[in-house]
C-alpha cells in the first residue's frame, strides 16, 4: 500500500537548492505540508515562496543542536506533527589522502553523518506517533570509485549502512530509506570552493557518457524517488539508486 503525500507534514533539510529545493516542490505539490530547512535564510526563504503557503522556512545549520531543536519544533508545529524526515543537508571534502585536514574530516562527518542521526532522534518520538518514514541520501560515489573523494564518500557510506540499522531498530513504527543518486547537477562542489558554476556545468557534460542511459540526471527525478519512499508502506532498509545508470561501469564514450 502507498499513503499519499497530502496533508503529509514533512521536514526536508538541505533545501535552500539542488536535489532539497526539488523535493520541497514535489511534497507541497502533492499536498504537504513542509518546513524547509538551510543555512542561507535568502535561499529558504525563496524556495518556500516559490513552493506556496504550504511550506515554512526555517533557517538553520544541522551541525548546531539549537538549531536542529528549532526545526524539529517548527515542522511539528507548521504541520500538526511530522510524519517525515528529509536528511539533504551535506557538504564536500575532497583531497589526497595524505593531504586530509583532520578539522575538515571531522566537519564533513559531522554534518553529513552525525547530524543526520542526531536530527533524526530528536524528530523520532514525533515520527512514531504518525508512523512515519526517514530518508537519507546515499551517493555512486559508494559504487564506483573516484579518486581524492574519499572523505565525501566514506560520509555517504555510513549512512547508506546506517539506514539498514535503523530500518532494523525503528521498525515496525518507523520505515527508513535511502536514495542513492548518480551525476545530478547541485551547488554542493561550488559550496566546497572546488569549482565555479561553469566548471560545475562542464564536469557534469563531461560525465553523461558514463550514465548506460546516456545523460546526467535532473534534482526532480531525484526528488520523485525520495517520494516513492515517503510513501511506500512496505519499503524500509532499502537504498535506492536512481542514477542513469552510472554505478553500472559502463560508457557510451
Amino acid at each position: 500500500m502507498t499513503r499519499s503525500v497530502e496533508g503529509m507534514s514533512a521536514l526536508v533539510t538541505g533545501g535552500g537548492s539542488g536535489i532539497g529545493a526539488a523535493v520541497v516542490a514535489r511534497l507541497a505539490a502533492g499536498g504537504a505540508r513542509v518546513t524547509v530547512s538551510g543555512r542561507r535564510p535568502d535561499r529558504v526563504r525563496a524556495v518556500a515562496e516559490a513552493a506556496g503557503p504550504a511550506v515554512l522556512a526555517v533557517a538553520g545549520d544541522v551541525t548546531d543542536a539549537r538549531d536542529r531543536q528549532r526545526m524539529v519544533d517548527a515542522a511539528v508545529e507548521h504541520g500538526d506533527g511530522l510524519e517525515l524526515l528529509v536528511h539533504g543537508a551535506a557538504n564536500m571534502y575532497r583531497g589526497a589522502l595524505e593531504e586530509l585536514d583532520e578539522k575538515q574530516l571531522v566537519e564533513v562527518f559531522t554534518s553529513n553523518t552525525i547530524a543526520p542521526m542526531l536530527l533524526t532522534g530528536l524528530a523520532l518520538p514525533h515520527l512514531r506517533e504518525r508512523r512515519g518514514a526517514v530518508v537519507f541520501f546515499g551517493s555512486v560515489h559508494t559504487q564506483r570509485a573516484f579518486p581524492g573523494a574519499s572523505p565525501y564518500a566514506a560520509t555517504k557510506g555510513a549512512l547508506e549502512t546506517l539506514t539498514g540499522v535503523l530500518a532494523a531498530e525503528l521498525g515496525p513504527l518507523v520505515r527508513v530509506g535511502c536514495v542513492r543518486p548518480g551525476g545530478v547537477l547541485t551547488e554542493i562542489n561550488q559550496r566546497a570552493g572546488l569549482f565555479d558554476d561553469a566548471e560545475a556545468a562542464e564536469r557534469m557534460r563531461g560525465l553523461d557518457a558514463a550514465h548506460a542511459l546516456g545523460r546526467s540526471g535532473t534534482p526532480d527525478e531525484v526528488a520523485e524517488a525520495v517520494e516513492y519512499l515517503a510513501r511506500a508502506e512496505w519499503a524500509t532498509g532499502a537504498v535506492l539508486t536512481i542514477d542513469g545508470g552510472l554505478s553500472l561501469g559502463v560508457t557510451n564514450a
